[in-house]
C-alpha cells in the first residue's frame, strides 16, 4: 500500500507516542475527523496500527517476541533475577506484579513466603499462586491480551488504582541506554504507570538482553524506581543513572557467582 504524506507522519506519530486519536489527528492537520478515520482504517487494513476506540495503537508486532518463546529465552538469568528480587520482599507484605516473563519469575519465587497480599494483572501469576493458602491473590479486571494473559486497558488502570501497597514489581520491554523504559502495548503502560504510582517502593526486574532492544511506548524512567535487578549490567550509562538516583542495583548472576 502506497501512503500519503498525512498517513506516514500519522504511522510516525503512533511510533513516538504509541496511541494516536482521531480528534487529535483532525486538528493537527486540518482535516474532517472522517478522512482521519479512513486514514487509520487504511493504515489497520495493512497491519501497521491496531484500531482503538477513538483513534489506533502502534501495534507489538513481530518485535513483541512471541510468548512463548519469551519464557525460554533468558530462562536462568529470569530464575535468578527472581530469586533475587524475592528476597527482597518479606512476609505479611502486600505488591503488585504485573505482565512479564521477568515477574512472573518472581512470582514463582514467592511461593514459600508467608501471609502475602498479591494484586496482579498477570493471568498467569494468578494461577500460580491461588492454590497456595498463604498468598492471597487479587487480579485485575479488563481486556485480556490473548498472547500472554495480560490484563490491560482502562478498567485495569482504575482497579489498580484503588490499592496503595508496600511493593510493585514491574518487567519492561526494553531500556535505552538514558534509562528510559519502554513497552510496545500503550493500554499495557498505562497499568504499569499506575502500579508504579500506587507502590511505596518499586523493584524493576529485566534480563540484559532488554539493553539491546527497542519498544515505541516509554512506560518512564529507571530513575523512577527504588530497586533494579538484572543479571549482570555492563551499560554504564544505566549504573550511573542507577548511582546518581539511588536507585539499589542488584546484578543477580554476579551475586550468585560470589556466592559460589
Amino acid at each position: 500500500m502506497f501512503l500519503s504524506a498525512r498517513q506516514s507522519e500519522i504511522l510516525d506519530i503512533a511510533k513516538s507516542e504509541g496511541r494516536v486519536q482521531v480528534d487529535d489527528l483532525a486538528s493537527r492537520f486540518s482535516v474532517t475527523p472522517q478522512t482521519i478515520r479512513k486514514d487509520l482504517n487504511d493504515l489497520c487494513e495493512t497491519r501497521r496500527l491496531t484500531r482503538v476506540h477513538g483513534g489506533a495503537i502502534f501495534p507489538s508486532g513481530a518485535e513483541n517476541v512471541r510468548y512463548e518463546a519469551r519464557r525460554s529465552m533468558a530462562a536462568p538469568e529470569k530464575q535468578a533475577i527472581g530469586r533475587a528480587a524475592a528476597d527482597l520482599i518479606p512476609n505479611n507484605a502486600s505488591l503488585f506484579i504485573n505482565i512479564g516473563t521477568t515477574t512472573e519469575a518472581v512470582g514463582e519465587a514467592l511461593l514459600d513466603h508467608k501471609d502475602l497480599m498479591v494484586i496482579t494483572n498477570n493471568i498467569n501469576v494468578a494461577n500460580r499462586l491461588r492454590v497456595f493458602p498463604a498468598i492471597e491473590v487479587v487480579i485485575a479486571g479488563g481486556v485480556v491480551r490473548g498472547s500472554d494473559g495480560g490484563i490491560v486497558g482502562e478498567a485495569a488502570v482504575d482497579f489498580i488504582r484503588q490499592f496503595k501497597v508496600d511493593y510493585a514489581v514491574i518487567g519492561t520491554s526494553a531500556i535505552d541506554p538514558d534509562g528510559a523504559l519502554l513497552d510496545y502495548d500503550y493500554r499495557e503502560v498505562k497499568v504499569a504507570q499506575a502500579i508504579i504510582a500506587n507502590a511505596r517502593h518499586v523493584i524493576l526486574v529485566a534480563d540484559s538482553s532488554k539493553f539491546e532492544r527497542a519498544a515505541p511506548v516509554r512506560i518512564g524512567h529507571l530513575s523512577q524506581v527504588h530497586t533494579f535487578i538484572t543479571d549482570v549490567c555492563d551499560i554504564t550509562e544505566l549504573a550511573s543513572i542507577c548511582r546518581d538516583h539511588d536507585v539499589r542495583l542488584i546484578e543477580a548472576f554476579r551475586v550468585a557467582r560470589q556466592d559460589g
